[in-house]
């Protein structure tokens, strides 16, 4: 067949025969590996708590951005700490944790924790199994920890309105994913002279133009990047989300990924995106760095202050980031305690010194981490 007498690439007779212009990403790809030397090159000047800390923070953003791609929003609380339980780093009170979680939180972990393990069909099928612990997505009953089998019709990517869709993909047909699969694997696990972090983009698009389950394949396929990831980074822990930053492009992401799939086997133009990508969520990453080197200084500074449980848990949600301005009201809500006992924390911390009320104006006072 020639081109324009098939619609998306697993129909070309020369599928996989992935080709790139190396040339074209090779400043991009450059890019990327001084942010990853800069990163790395930071956290070795710290201490293993410090580093703890950082990856306990880029796991959470990890766990939370892959499954909100997909329109599921997790409890943070509940993320960080199932993610602190298995790291075994300290953060205080850990928060009730569902099986839901746990599944997500399981299947990260051991893409990551495990990267130098072979990725096999049964691995896959494990972490599909604990991404739909009820055996439903949603109302829908699905095929868990097993390919897919059509016998709905096609698997297809839609978007848009009900009445008004349009089909962004169709996946290749169930009957022929025993050998796509295999030959993907077989890639995956065996050396190539493909620079790792490439391997990882490939392996991306790969994973999702196969779209071998009924539903997962967008969190297991940034799994595997994560996996091939942590192996170009020779090491388990996680510093930056890759998922955080494809998230904040959500738009961007789908719309390469469908110029590629209908696209040629030159998939010159994902590889870019993708190692733009990876450049901006490792550039992040020192932003998070410096959140966690200042929280940690802050808990030395106030180590020896007698804050309650109520106090400590404000206090970590204003290091973490408050999202808004933190009242007397909103202490109270999320402390779960009356307005004059908020009013009684506040005052102790403002006293103490830890907290000041805010300059900026408002019709209730407003308090802020002093500096």
């Amino acid at each position: 067949m020639k081109r324009g007498e098939w619609t998306f690439i697993w129909e070309d007779p020369d599928w996989p025969a992935w080709c790139f212009d190396l040339s074209v990403i090779a400043a991009p790809l450059a890019a990327v590996s001084r942010a990853q030397g800069l990163l790395h090159g930071r956290l070795a000047d710290v201490g293993l708590t410090l580093r703890n800390q950082a990856s306990l923070a880029a796991l959470t953003e990890d766990v939370l951005k892959t499954s909100e791609i997909e329109g599921e929003r997790l409890n943070a609380d509940s993320v960080r700490s199932s993610i602190a339980r298995r790291l075994g780093v300290d953060i205080g009170a850990l928060a009730p944790v569902d099986r839901h979680v746990e599944g997500v939180v399981e299947m990260v972990l051991d893409a990551t924790a495990r990267c130098d393990a072979p990725l096999t069909r049964e691995r896959l099928f494990a972490w599909h199994a604990a991404l739909f612990p009820t055996g439903f997505s949603g109302m829908s009953r699905i095929q868990i920890g097993a390919w897919r089998n059509d016998e709905n019709g096609a698997m297809q990517v839609v978007y848009g309105p009900i009445g008004r869709q349009r089909v962004r993909f169709e996946a290749p047909p169930a009957d022929r994913l025993n050998a796509e699969t295999t030959r993907f694997l077989d890639w995956l696990n065996r050396d190539s002279a493909v620079a790792p972090v490439i391997k990882a983009g490939l392996a991306h698009l790969w994973f999702v133009t196969l779209h071998p389950f009924d539903d997962g394949n967008g969190r297991i396929a940034r799994a595997i990047g994560d996996l091939l990831l942590a192996r170009a980074d020779g090491s388990p822990q996680r510093f930056y989300s890759l998922s955080a930053q494809i998230q904040s492009e959500r738009s961007g992401y789908y719309d390469i990924l469908e110029q590629t799939q209908r696209g040629s086997l030159d998939v010159t133009a994902w590889l870019t995106w993708f190692l733009n990508a990876l450049h901006r969520a490792v550039d992040d990453a020192q932003h998070t760095v410096d959140a966690v080197l200042v929280k940690t200084r802050f808990w030395q500074r106030w180590a020896a202050a007698p804050f309650n449980e109520r106090q400590i848990k404000l206090l970590n949600r204003l290091l973490d980031g408050f999202d808004g301005k933190l009242t007397s009201s909103k202490w109270a809500a999320i402390a779960k305690c009356s307005p004059d006992t908020a009013l009684r924390d506040i005052g102790e911390l403002v006293a103490l010194g830890a907290l000041r009320r805010s300059v900026s104006g408002g019709r209730s006072t407003a308090y802020e981490l002093v500096d």
